[in-house]
C-alpha cells in the first residue's frame, strides 16, 4: 500500500463479508484497521438482526465482496450474492454503523465482469444497492460505493482503493461505482 501512508486506519475497525481476498484484508490490517469476519450464517430474524456487530462495536465499516457468491453466474448466483450483500450490510449497519457518533462506511465489491452469465447484472444490482443506501442513510453519516474490478486487476489497487473509501478521506465518495482497470478511450 505504497500510495497509503502507515496508520492511516489506526482507529478503524472494519467488518468484511463474502470473498474478500486476502490481500485486500492484510492491507486493511497493514493500514492499522481491527479487521473482523462477519460470519456467513447470520440469523435472519428481524429482533436477532445487529447481534454479531453489536458485540464487536464499535465497527467504522463494511466491506463485502460478491465474488464468491456469485462464483460462475447465473441467475441463481445473482440472486444470491444480493441477498448475502444485503444480509451483511444489514446486520452492521443495524448494530453499530446506524448508532454511531461518527461517519460509517459501506464498500460493495463486485464480481469481475467475466466472472459468468449475469455478472453486470449483480455490478448493477451493487450499484444499485450503494446508491440507495447512500440517499437513505446519509441521515446516519454512512457512505455507501461500489467497486467494480475489471477482469484482470490485481488485488493490489483493488486493496488500496478499499483501505481509501475506508478511511477519513473516502467520505466524500458515496453513491458512486468506482470501476478499476477500465480502459481509457
Amino acid at each position: 500500500m505504497a500510495l497509503l501512508r502507515d496508520g492511516l486506519l489506526a482507529d478503524r475497525a472494519i467488518a468484511l463479508a463474502g470473498s474478500v481476498p486476502g490481500p485486500v484484508r492484510d492491507g486493511l490490517a497493514g493500514l492499522g484497521a481491527r479487521v473482523e469476519t462477519v460470519p456467513d450464517d447470520l440469523p435472519e430474524e428481524d429482533d436477532a438482526v445487529g447481534s454479531w456487530s453489536r458485540q464487536r462495536a464499535p465497527l467504522h465499516a463494511i466491506v463485502f465482496d460478491a465474488g464468491g457468491a456469485f462464483g460462475e453466474g447465473g441467475s441463481d448466483a445473482l440472486i444470491g450474492a444480493l441477498e448475502q450483500a444485503w444480509s451483511a450490510v444489514h446486520e452492521v449497519a443495524a448494530g453499530a454503523l446506524i448508532e454511531a457518533d461518527e461517519p460509517g462506511k459501506v464498500v460493495l465489491i463486485g464480481p469481475r465482469p467475466d466472472a459468468g452469465p449475469l455478472a453486470e447484472a449483480a455490478r448493477a444490482g451493487l450499484e444499485n444497492l450503494a446508491r440507495t443506501l447512500s440517499v437513505e442513510w446519509a441521515r446516519y453519516q454512512i457512505t455507501a460505493a461500489m467497486v467494480a474490478p475489471g477482469a484482470e486487476t490485481d488485488d493490489g489497487p483493488l486493496a488500496e482503493l478499499v483501505a481509501f473509501l475506508c478511511s477519513s478521506g473516502g467520505e466524500y465518495l458515496s453513491g458512486c461505482r468506482l470501476e478499476l482497470g477500465a480502459l481509457a478511450r
